[in-house]
Formats: structure tokens, sequence, C-alpha cells
């Protein structure tokens, strides 16, 4: 049997949760919702079934540029571990190479595979940092996530204006307080329309 054939396992429990919660599964608006969310949590947690390596190793070219690399404004969008609400916003990653480069393009899918699971913003922060430290061997990373938590907005505090901030620096990002600077000052610029 394919991975297609196979019955959902989560169809039936979301069944479950909804009789849980006092509704009906089989009322009209619902019918289809259990397999809708199955569905759903499939795509959202995805970055499961992916490999970084396979992701970046395929995308590594000699190159004897050592200035920084960076990329900015990268969409996130995560599911919080605590209570299975999303979380969203951007991130940036910048690191200086070492004899390699990395394929621009695969800096975002390497964001969006980390992002796709399970996460706190804080892990996510420190994967990113992690695995192009460990591919690349820049002489430093750096990486810094901005996010809206709707785990604080819709319950809880209840805080609609409030944010996350997280970096992970690495190397020169961390030991030099200049580069670490002139990182900070390129994220600050606002972002120029190429059109």
């Amino acid at each position: 049997m394919s991975e297609a054939d196979r019955p959902d396992v989560i169809q039936p429990l979301v069944e479950e949760i909804l009789k849980e919660l006092d509704e009906e599964p089989g009322r009209d608006g619902l019918q289809r919702t259990p397999a809708r969310v199955a569905k759903a949590l499939r795509f959202l947690t995805g970055g499961y079934h992916r490999d970084p390596y396979e992701i970046l190793n395929g995308a590594l070219f000699d190159v004897s540029y050592d200035e920084m690399v960076i990329v900015r404004d990268i969409e996130i969008y995560s599911l919080c571990e605590h209570h299975m609400l999303p979380f969203f916003g951007r991130a940036h990653v910048a690191y200086i190479p070492n004899g390699k480069v990395l394929g621009l393009s695969k800096i975002p899918r390497l964001v969006e595979m980390y992002a796709r699971r399970l996460q706190v913003q804080e892990r996510l922060t420190q994967e990113i940092g992690t695995i192009l430290d460990e591919v690349l061997h820049p002489k430093g990373v750096a990486v810094v996530v901005e996010a809206i938590h709707l785990c604080m907005m819709m319950r809880g505090v209840s805080q609609q204006n409030a944010f996350a901030i997280t970096s992970s620096l690495r190397g020169e990002f961390e030991a030099n307080p200049k580069t670490r600077s002139e990182f900070m000052e390129l994220l600050r610029h606002q972002k120029q329309s190429f059109a």
C-alpha cells in the first residue's frame, strides 16, 4: 500500500477532538474538517521529513569572497510546540564565508524546513545557525528571528502588540563587536523596491 493510499490516522483523532468539544463532526460545516485538519497538520509539520544536509550540500561553491552575506526578511510560519498555535514573522540570516558560499535560495529553504516542525522560536533560531556552521564552516554565522505568537495574542496574557526577537551569533558575529554591529545596522535598513 502506497503512502497516498494509506488511511490518515490523524483524521479520526480530529473527529474525537470535535466530539470532546461538544461539536457534531457530521454536521454540514464540519463533515470534511477532520480531513482538512489532517492535511494541514501534515503540511505544517513537513519539515520532519526533510534532511538539512540534503538541502545544503548540493549548493556549496568554492569562492574567495570573504565579506558578509545576508538574506533577510525570510517569511516564517510555524506552530508553537506548547499549544500548537501558529507563530509567524521573519528570519534574517548572515554568514561570513571561509572559502565556500551557499546558493542563496538554500537559506530560505533551510529556514522553512526547520519552521515546518513543532517549534519554539529560540530553538528554531539556533538550529538554523548550527546547520550553517556545520556545513559551511564559515568565519561566522548570525541568525535573528522576529515573530508574533498567537498563543500570546489569543489566550493567556492576550498581548496584541508583543513580539519576540531571538538571535544566534557564532564566530566573528559573537567575538567581534564591529562585525555584530555592522550586521545589526544592515538589518535596520528599509527594504527597497526593485521594481
